[in-house]
C-alpha cells in the first residue's frame, strides 16, 4: 500500500475526520487531504506524531519499504516488537526487549556504554570476533562476521557432561555477545557466546535440540 492509502485507512479505522487528525498532529485539514490524495507526504516530525497516534511504525506509514532488524540483538522486528522512547515515540532501531523507555535493557550493552560509549563497545565486539576466528580453530565453524547482544535466557542450553551430569554455563538473567552459524559440513548449527571472561562454542539441532558443548575457554 502507498502512504496515502495507509493514512486514509488508519484514520478511518480510528474514526477520525480529517479535521480531527489534523488537530492531533498540528497541521491543517488541507494538509491531511493532500496526504490522502497522494499530493504530498508528511515530513519526518509529522510522521513521528502520526506513528504515535496510530501506534504503527514510520516504516509502516511509508508502506514498509525496508525490513527492520534490531541493531542490538539482530532479530527482525514487527511493529508490535518495536521499542519506544520515553515520550512513547517508536524507536525503529531496536526491539522492545533490548531498548525501552529511552534506555538499553541488556547489561552487556549498558556496561560498555557506561565505560566508553558505543565506539568502545564495538571495539570489544571486534576483539571477540578476532578471538573466535584466530584462537579456536574448530573444524566446521565458519568465519564469524558479527556478534549480537543476546539474553542468557534464550541461549542458556543444558549440556550433558562426560560424567553423565547435566550443566548450564550461562546466567539466564545476564546477556552475552553471540551468534548462530551453520556448520560448513551441514546438519547441526554452531552457537557461539562470549563476554569479558570466556568464549563458548556449542552445536545443536534445529530449535536448540540435542545441544553439545564444543568448547568453553577462559579469556
Amino acid at each position: 500500500m502507498k502512504t496515502k492509502d495507509i493514512i486514509l485507512e488508519l484514520r478511518t479505522k480510528k474514526g477520525l475526520s480529517q479535521e480531527a487528525l489534523a488537530e492531533k498532529v498540528f497541521v491543517t485539514r488541507q494538509a491531511v487531504s493532500r496526504w490522502e490524495n497522494g499530493e504530498t507526504v508528511p515530513n519526518t516530525e509529522t510522521l513521528k506524531l502520526l506513528s504515535k497516534e496510530f501506534d504503527v511504525s514510520i516504516n509502516t506509514l511509508l508502506g514498509s519499504p525496508r525490513e527492520l532488524f534490531c541493531k542490538c540483538c539482530g532479530m527482525p522486528i514487527e511493529d508490535c516488537d518495536l521499542s519506544r522512547e520515553k515520550d512513547g515515540i517508536f524507536n525503529e532501531e531496536y526491539c522492545k526487549w533490548c531498548y525501552a523507555n529511552g534506555e538499553y535493557t541488556l547489561d552487556v550493552w549498558k556496561r560498555y556504554v557506561e565505560i566508553g560509549g558505543k565506539e568502545k563497545f564495538e571495539e570489544f565486539k571486534a576483539q571477540l570476533i578476532h578471538e573466535f576466528n584466530t584462537l579456536l580453530q574448530i573444524e566446521g565453524l565458519p568465519k564469524v562476521e558479527n556478534l549480537n547482544v543476546l539474553s542468557g535466557g534464550f541461549i542458556n542450553l543444558e549440556y550433558t557432561l562426560p560424567n553423565g551430569q547435566k550443566a548450564k554455563f550461562l546466567d539466564d538473567n545476564a546477556s552475552y555477545l553471540g551468534s548462530q552459524l551453520e556448520s560448513e559440513f551441514g546438519g547441526r548449527c554452531f552457537g557461539i557466546a562470549a563476554n569479558m571472561d570466556f568464549l563458548l562454542v556449542c552445536t545443536y539441532e534445529e530449535n536448540g535440540e540435542k545441544p553439545e558443548l564444543v568448547l568453553y575457554k577462559k579469556r
